[in-house]
């Protein structure tokens, strides 16, 4: 029977998804925009990346906060980015932020390298209609 293994298992993984909740509300408190938006992008949550992107604009002297934030940020997580801006795009409430990441993306990656993104095709053919 192992029934009783997949529930501690389960567990586990609830428990170690309450730490991180905890620990990104913990960054998102103390100001810690990069770790926080990696924490939301390896969690799989653009709703709350969103919410980092939103955060971080609110400061002084956001937009260039937030740029250098998306700058330092590594090629994989900015492809992720790049696939929960697309949908924020189609969203009024939600295309500043994301036409602002749009923007930093297009300035610091050369084409050759956004040509290197997985679904970079998609991501382009969906953001021209709204952009």
């Amino acid at each position: 029977d192992v029934t009783e293994i997949e529930e501690r298992e389960t567990q586990a993984k609830q428990e170690e998804q309450v730490i991180k909740e905890q620990e990104l509300s913990n960054l998102l408190h103390e100001k810690r925009y990069l770790k926080a938006l990696g924490l939301a992008i390896s969690l799989d949550r653009p709703h709350t990346v969103l919410t980092v992107v939103r955060a971080i604009l609110k400061e002084t002297d956001g937009r260039k906060h937030l740029e250098e934030t998306i700058v330092r940020l590594r090629k994989d997580q900015k492809e992720a980015v790049l696939g929960f801006l697309v949908t924020w795009n189609t969203n009024s409430r939600n295309c500043h932020e994301a036409q602002a990441v749009v923007e930093i993306l297009l300035r610091h990656e050369a084409p050759d390298s956004l040509l290197q993104y997985s679904g970079i095709k998609s991501a382009v053919e969906s953001l021209l209609p709204y952009t």
